[in-house]
């Protein structure tokens, strides 16, 4: 989760870590060089591209919109983790896209400032940064969260190369995971997938925990799970799975071996390949049958 302790479980894998941090950095440092971390999408469509901004109750919010240059696909809203919108994610967004979606990630902190939010290589070590990148983090709730929900699912059916003929995918990485439940719970006729990548604070004793909303979510669900996050918190799938069942709505809940808080997008410094494709094709899967 998007907290102190996941915080320290970076700074540590970094410390263990410096070579492969320095190198992955240094090949991230420009949009190309993520085009080289992230495998090509076999047949992939051809997309068009745009920076937008979005009124929302609260302001203008910037995003980056991406869909196929022809026809109407299923909308999917993305929500980024605690170092917000930036060209990790518009990459994967890109190649979301050119699988056959309209794709929507936006910058959730566009209350404080516009993308980038994060420093090109933002280190945890650095007190100065750490505490800015919680601040934004923390500026969030889930009032807040509705609000920017209702502003962009609004935007994209409002768009003709997404369609309203099929149901509305959202996902979320770190901070972005309980977004998405709040998001399906809020639109449960329209949301129709979700997915979590290590996810933080989804289950907790607080009224307005997230897993609270199951009973209101119609989405088919996939939350994959960071094995550190699932050793600190190890009751927390069960209690998911639970939920689920008894809401009688599907839900793959997996832990990934291996793979550490943050492992996903390509720019992280807990970035594991093989685990991120894995989710990666699983939520692929889930958008095929449930947004179909």
């Amino acid at each position: 989760m998007c907290d102190k302790d996941s915080i320290d479980d970076i700074i540590e894998f970094q410390l263990k870590n410096p070579g492969m941090s320095r190198r992955r950095f240094g090949a991230l440092s420009l949009g190309a060089g993520l085009m080289s971390l992230l495998p090509p999408v076999a047949g992939a469509i051809e997309v068009q591209e745009s920076e937008v901004d979005i009124k929302t109750a609260d302001g203008t919010a910037d995003a980056y919109f991406v869909h196929p240059a022809k026809g109407a696909a299923p909308g999917v809203l993305v929500w980024p983790d605690i170092f917000g919108l930036r060209p990790a994610f518009r990459q994967m967004g890109k190649r979301l896209a050119e699988s056959g979606y309209s794709v929507l990630v936006v910058n959730p902190f566009y209350r404080t400032q516009r993308a980038p939010t994060a420093p090109e290589h933002p280190d945890f070590n650095d007190a100065a940064t750490r505490t800015t990148l919680m601040g934004l983090m923390n500026s969030l709730t889930p009032t807040t969260v509705v609000t920017d929900a209702r502003a962009f699912v609004a935007y994209l059916d409002s768009q003709p190369s997404a369609s309203r003929k099929h149901k509305m995918g959202t996902t979320g990485y770190c901070m972005g995971g309980p977004f998405t439940m709040r998001t399906a719970a809020t639109f449960p006729d329209r949301i129709g997938a979700g997915a979590s990548f290590h996810g933080g604070s989804l289950v907790t004793d607080k009224p307005d925990s997230p897993h609270l909303l199951i009973p209101k979510i119609k989405a088919h669900y996939l939350f994959a799970i960071a094995e550190n996050d699932d050793q600190r918190q190890p009751d927390a799938k069960d209690v998911l799975r639970a939920a689920f069942a008894k809401a009688k709505v599907p839900a793959e809940i997996e832990v990934y071996a291996g793979a550490q808080h943050g492992w996903c997008p390509p720019d992280t410094q807990t970035y594991n390949h093989d685990a991120a494709e894995k989710a990666w094709s699983r939520m692929l899967v889930l958008f095929k049958s449930a947004l179909a």
